[in-house]
């Protein structure tokens, strides 16, 4: 594989294990993303922004280390009548630093051991000590691009310190090139069909597990008189989009979909759900810039 594609699948990788409860792909020096779920019937819209960076350092012939930083600023607008004030958690911050070490095996073989500590708060007040967890992630990939159907696998377990459910988490990712113009990606979080046209044009259809949990600095009483002081969302998305290929590295995209099912609920300490804020589905949009290394 060239040195340049190696590298971009390998920051691929990483950030597909390191992000894996927050869904965040990107072989990519820099993205711009932006993504919006429209009012719905519970009169709740739903916005992101999403700056990626990564930077991947040789080590000798054949590690690598890489340094990844992904900032998502998360927006709610709530035009429903509610028994609390929703502006304390209407703007969340979820704040990565990915670091990871790349171990190559041999030919076809990579190790990888990520260690992703994460702020994920409301920020109302400065940073917190609940602001903060850790999040491990190990895993392996084989990558063959040199045969008659390209093929890439990755296996993985992650241990998510900002969910609502602690406990390890298996990573699975299957990607095949089976004829000229298709490929199909089967895995968890991400499952898809690609169809490229050709070098400056590719469709894709995805279905997508997505979602965050974010402490809440101001925690506050609900109607059952217990106090939330977390919020939390999980989403299934079917999509369907384009990319576009600028330059030999450079890339703008758009997607289009809707939720399959989705919530957002409110937690206690002892992270139990005490408040629905919103369990009907929506539309999704998503559209963003991206280089790759």
């Amino acid at each position: 594989m060239e040195k340049r594609n190696y590298y971009s699948f390998t920051v691929s990788i990483v950030c597909y294990l390191a992000s894996f409860s927050f869904q965040a792909q990107t072989p990519d020096v820099l993205r711009i993303e932006y993504m919006t779920m429209p009012k719905n019937s519970a009169e709740i819209a739903f916005s992101r922004i999403k700056l990626v960076a990564n930077i991947p350092f040789k080590v000798n012939e054949s590690d690598n280390f890489l340094v990844g930083v992904e900032y998502n600023g998360l927006n709610f607008n709530l035009e429903q009548e509610l028994p609390f004030d929703a502006d304390i958690f209407k703007n969340l911050h979820i704040i990565d630093l990915n670091l990871a070490y790349i171990y190559r095996f041999n030919e076809d073989w990579r190790f990888i051991g990520v260690v992703t500590p994460r702020i994920a708060s409301t920020l109302n007040e400065g940073l917190q000590q609940k602001d903060i967890n850790l999040n491990v992630t190990v895993g392996a990939f084989k990558d063959q691009q040199k045969i008659e159907k390209p093929t890439r696998l990755v296996l993985g377990i992650a241990y998510n310190a900002s969910v609502a459910l602690r406990i390890p988490l298996p990573i699975v990712y299957y990607e095949k090139k089976f004829q000229t113009h298709w490929s199909y990606i089967v895995g968890v979080p991400k499952s898809g069909m690609k169809y490229h046209l050709n070098e400056k044009h590719l469709f894709q259809t995805e279905f997508i597990l997505d979602g965050y949990y974010t402490n809440l600095q101001n925690s506050f009483v609900v109607p059952n008189g217990t106090t939330s002081t977390a919020i939390s969302a999980s989403a299934a998305i079917a999509t369907f989009g384009y990319q576009y290929t600028i330059s030999k590295n450079m890339f703008a995209y758009a997607y289009a979909g809707h939720t399959l099912f989705q919530d957002a609920v409110l937690r206690n300490e002892a992270r139990k759900t005490n408040f629905i804020l919103n369990d009907e589905s929506s539309f999704y949009f998503r559209t963003g810039f991206r280089i790759g290394l």
